[in-house]
Formats: structure tokens, sequence, C-alpha cells
């Protein structure tokens, strides 16, 4: 009777921490998460950024390199002043790949950036990857961590394939 009340009491604890699956509608904010901030890019709106990312002690946000440490530095250091360096940013967040174990979540993304420098007029053209990684809180979605690299598109070799 003990190892059955201790099974049945272990199996009411294990279901109070499982977490609900994920949803449709779970993905689909993981997406337009990601949407809003491509267009806070393009746009030099740190609204989206400060919506979206979750602000703590310790935030890292890497790009090519480059790092932003916590969201204020991201927003008023990277994302709104590229605004006024560039005269354009297209930048296509696609093939958005999304994955979700309870409250946490991660999407893999494809990148491509394209801008052209105000000053001197050169022109960036360069695709490559991005990982974003969610905590959900209090029932929303916050992006915790981002990582994108990218570089200039190589030139084809058709003896050279590459899988993912």
């Amino acid at each position: 009777m003990i190892k059955q009340t201790t099974a049945v009491a272990l199996a009411l604890v294990a279901a109070a921490f499982a977490s609900a699956p994920a949803s449709a509608d779970d993905r689909q904010s993981l997406v337009q998460i990601i949407n809003a901030i491509e267009a806070g890019w393009e746009s030099g709106d740190g609204t989206p950024f400060l919506n979206h990312f979750l602000d703590f002690p310790g935030a890292r946000y890497i790009e090519s390199g480059g790092q932003n440490e916590g969201l204020d530095d991201l927003v008023t250091h990277h994302v709104e002043p590229e605004k006024d360096a560039l005269e354009y940013l297209k930048l296509d967040i696609s093939k958005i790949e999304t994955h979700i174990e309870g409250d946490f979540a991660w999407a893999i993304t494809d990148v491509r950036v394209q801008a052209k420098i105000r000053d001197g007029g050169r022109e960036i053209d360069r695709t490559g990857y991005g990982t974003w990684l969610f905590r959900r809180l209090d029932g929303q979605w916050k992006v915790i961590h981002t990582h994108s690299s990218s570089r200039a598109p190589r030139k084809s070799n058709p003896d050279h394939t590459h899988k993912h």
C-alpha cells in the first residue's frame, strides 16, 4: 500500500510540474515576436525590443562577432543608431523553425541583411542564420537571448554540397 501511495503521489507531482504541450498559438506567438523584431530593426524602433525581450542582469545579444550587454545597450547603441547611420536597411528573417519544451522555446532562422551606409555609400548584402531563445513568463513569451551570424554570399561551387 505504501509503494502504491508513493507511486500515485509521485505521478501527481510530476503532472503538476508538467507544462502544457506546445500549441499552434505558442508557435504563432514566437513567429509574431520575430516578425515584430524584424520590423523594429528595419525602422530603427526599439519599441518591439522593449515589448518582447526580457531585460535581466547578464543578458547578451550577439551578432556576427559583436555583442550587446543588456537590453538598453542593444536598443540605444545598436538598433536606434542604425536608423541614422544607414540609408536603408532590409532585413529578411525567413524559414523560422520553432521548438517548444514547456516554458522554454527556441527558433532557428535564415537571415539576409541588405543595407547601404550613409557615410561612403558602401552597400551590404549578407546571408546567415539566427538563433532565438525564449522563456514563457506569466503566459507571455519573452526573448532571452539572440545570436546571429552572417557573411557575404559565397560563390557557388558545383563540386561542394552543404547539408544542414
